[in-house]
């Protein structure tokens, strides 16, 4: 058996001759290199051997005459994304989202979107140059503009698109494809159908894909750049443009950190070849290192915060986002300033309440009543101030007038305890609590809250507090022994039933005025049990008693406040949506998203068939190549001896990687999803199939290869304008529109 094992193994190929390049270090420093130490030796000597070899700057050689024809595949481009742009001159999808959020932009009011800063401000500047006042409220998908400049907004997303076709042609070259196949790339790209009608709209996506297209493609430029001259100016030109395109795919949308991904591996993967090259010495790869640490890691994080830092400067004031941020947060904000208040709170004060963890806003209650349960007056929460919010702080006594007669006792702090009674100012009635449920949240370990009594009344039992102080301040020691406002964290804890003052992000129905539900939680979690008293007056506190007021957050701890609730906000996006859809379905193009419908016309972002499946193919024709290659050298096969095996090897691996990593983790998201979020990845997908294009039409001759290639550029074209209709939301019959439903899953109307 061991025989005939070996007799099936293929014979070892004979000994071939095997070229020795040219030392990258001299025998012998020339004399004007003397005072170099080694490293800069061997960077001298590998410039002085590339110094005859004709290059382009990062890698492209690219003919003169390719460059004519890739200005008429960008006219071609321009043509297909900027074709009847103005129509429809409704509001068109997500444009109800990104519209609205250029407008407050441009009114300065604050706002919290899921997505980085970039792509908006970008769109928010086009609106801004042609006049957009902010005054269109983009309420409703299919709402007629008026007084916007929608076209100039929706030719920032649409410009870049068509820039996209360019770097993808690029991108191939400098990955040392044919030209050929780079017009294969250009042209696929070109007549994509999602991209084209993603491209044409005020959205996100396009911006997004242009920044991840230029990363790739200045990290290409790069990579061929560290081949030939490390450490030049050209190498730190491209290395720096990189990091700073890293920066904004990342400010455009959190996807783009699978781009950050993307480079990141591969810049591993240069640096563990490095370490295993002995031409290298350990301080010159420190070097390498660090260089890439600066460019890659440093330059996007700085990009990133001043992005976010423009952000905040233009968002002055206050607007509909200030609810899902703190209070120190708010008070950065035009309209939330505050005078200075007394720190100090006795019984008697009168207090405004705020909640500190949901963001909900203050202790409040109004002259009306629950619908059901006791039918007493409302406890809520309010996130705007308001004379409603305002309570006196009273101790509880069984007779006499304890809401008043504080004012003639010696001045006493509220310590922890100490037992209370919150009385509401204006209709002069107590927080109250009792064994009824809440009128939305009817659970057991929940009671309802309400304010309960009358001028002259002195209350009962339900209406009795403990004050449980929770922590203070570390600069102010007192804060932790007793009530100071902005300083202490405290818990009121109700007398009789032992639940706690509570709120949660649950709102009341229209009766309530959708504010925030309070109730008293007999298994409080103690973040959402949590208060702090904000204003606090009283009248016999001494003129120079001390006054407190916000610690105003620095620049980064509103950054960092904001990235929370960012993460949040889009990890709270469970909400099924009609045209979601999952990643399993994305590679076979299962179903697009409705964007527009109206007088029998339709927008729908559906894939181009061909390139969407055939991208696909490739993807999967990789994984299995490159198993059966790793098998093959199991057995012994020399595959990777073949330098046309590695050369292929290594460019469909990185653009492989760039899909899997745009892809895959998509899996591990609970939050609605939709076909547009496959973009990136369906682009290194593309990229992917023409290096297939290129390895298997390498054998044959040049006229016979652009044929291949015009036939599946036809191919392509002739799928795109077949659904040209769904794209441009032109008039399309019945008839021919349900023909064009290939798939009983592509749900358009018809």
């Amino acid at each position: 058996m061991a025989a005939n094992f070996r007799a099936r193994r293929p014979p070892s190929p004979p000994p071939q001759q095997i070229y020795t390049p040219p030392p990258t270090q001299p025998r012998f420093p020339h004399p004007k290199h003397e005072h170099l130490d080694a490293d800069e030796r061997r960077t001298q000597a590998s410039k002085s051997y590339f110094a005859g070899r004709r290059t382009s700057p990062g890698g492209l050689n690219v003919a003169s005459a390719e460059w004519k024809l890739l200005v008429l595949v960008v006219i071609v481009a321009s043509i297909v994304r900027l074709f009847r742009i103005s129509q429809p001159n409704g509001v068109v999808f997500d444009e109800v989202h990104f519209g609205k959020f250029a407008s407050k932009y441009i009114k300065t009011q604050f706002f919290v979107d899921v997505h980085p800063p970039l792509a908006k401000l970008l769109i928010t500047l086009a609106g801004f140059l042609f006049g957009y006042d902010g005054n269109f409220d983009f309420k409703e998908i299919s709402k007629i503009y008026e007084n916007v400049p929608y076209v100039a907004m929706r030719m920032v997303p649409a410009i870049l698109g068509v820039a996209t076709v360019p770097l993808a042609y690029l991108t191939m070259r400098g990955l040392e494809c044919r030209a050929t196949t780079a017009l294969l790339a250009a042209v696929f790209v070109t007549f994509e159908n999602g991209l084209v009608t993603q491209s044409r709209h005020i959205l996100l996506d396009s911006p997004l894909l242009f920044f991840t297209s230029l990363t790739t493609f200045l990290w290409v430029c790069f990579c061929n750049e560290d081949k030939r001259h490390p450490f030049s100016e050209g190498w730190w030109t491209w290395l720096m443009l990189t990091g700073l395109s890293l920066g904004a795919v990342v400010s455009c949308k959190w996807v783009g950190l699978f781009t950050i991904a993307t480079i990141g591996f591969s810049t591993i993967n240069q640096l563990w070849s490095l370490l295993g090259d002995l031409r290298v010495s350990p301080r010159l790869w420190i070097r390498h290192f660090m260089a890439r640490a600066l460019c890659l890691i440093v330059v996007p994080i700085l990009f990133y915060l001043f992005i976010f830092e423009i952000h905040f400067l233009i968002l002055a004031n206050s607007g509909e986002g200030d609810g899902f941020m703190s209070a120190e947060f708010q008070h950065t904000l035009g309209g939330h300033s505050m005078q200075d208040t007394y720190a100090d709170i006795a019984i008697g004060s009168a207090v405004n309440i705020r909640h500190i963890n949901t963001q909900g806003g203050y202790l409040h209650s109004h002259a009306h009543n629950y619908p059901g349960g006791s039918g007493q007056q409302q406890v809520t929460l309010y996130p705007h101030r308001d004379s409603n919010n305002d309570w006196r702080i009273t101790i509880a006594k069984d007779s006499g007038h304890p809401e008043t007669e504080w004012a003639d006792e010696p001045l006493q702090y509220v310590t922890a305890g100490m037992k209370v009674r919150l009385r509401h100012i204006i209709t002069d009635k107590n927080l109250h609590s009792h064994d009824f449920r809440p009128p939305v949240s009817d659970v057991d370990f929940q009671n309802e809250v309400s304010t309960y009594g009358m001028t002259g009344f002195v209350g009962d039992g339900n209406d009795d507090w403990f004050v449980e102080i929770e922590h203070g301040d570390k600069s102010d020691k007192e804060s932790s022994k007793r009530l100071r406002t902005l300083r202490t964290a405290f818990r009121l804890k109700h007398a009789l039933t032992g639940c706690y003052l509570f709120s949660h992000k649950v709102k009341l129905p229209d009766w309530g005025f959708e504010q925030q539900e309070v109730t008293c939680n007999k298994n409080a979690m103690k973040a959402n049990s949590l208060w702090m008293v904000e204003t606090a007056t009283h009248p016999n506190l001494p003129l120079h008693a001390q006054k407190v007021n916000y610690r105003l957050p620095s620049f980064l701890a509103k950054f960092w406040e904001l990235q929370k609730v960012m993460w949040i906000t889009n990890a709270g996006l469970t909400d099924r949506h009609v045209y979601d859809s999952r990643p399993h379905q994305w590679p076979r193009l299962r179903r697009g998203i409705n964007f527009w419908v109206k007088d029998h016309k339709q927008i729908y972002l559906l894939g181009n068939p061909f390139v969407w499946w055939s991208s696909t193919l490739a993807a999967i024709a990789y994984m299995s190549v490159r198993g059966l290659l790793v098998l093959r050298a199991k057995r012994g096969y020399r595959d990777f001896d073949n330098t046309k095996v590695v050369k292929y090897d290594s460019l469909c691996g990185f653009l492989f990687m760039g899909w899997f990593l745009h892809y895959t983790p998509f899996f591990l998201m609970a939050r609605q999803l939709f076909l547009h979020h496959y973009f990136p990845a369906l682009y290194f997908a593309i990229l992917l199939f023409c290096s297939f294009f290129d390895l298997m039409t390498a054998a044959l001759r040049p006229k016979v290869r652009l044929q291949i290639g015009a036939v599946l550029m036809i191919i392509a074209i002739w799928n795109f304008w077949y659904l040209s209709p769904l794209a441009y939301g032109n008039q399309w019959t019945s008839h021919k529109c349900r023909r064009a439903q290939w798939l009983r899953t592509w749900d358009f109307s018809w």
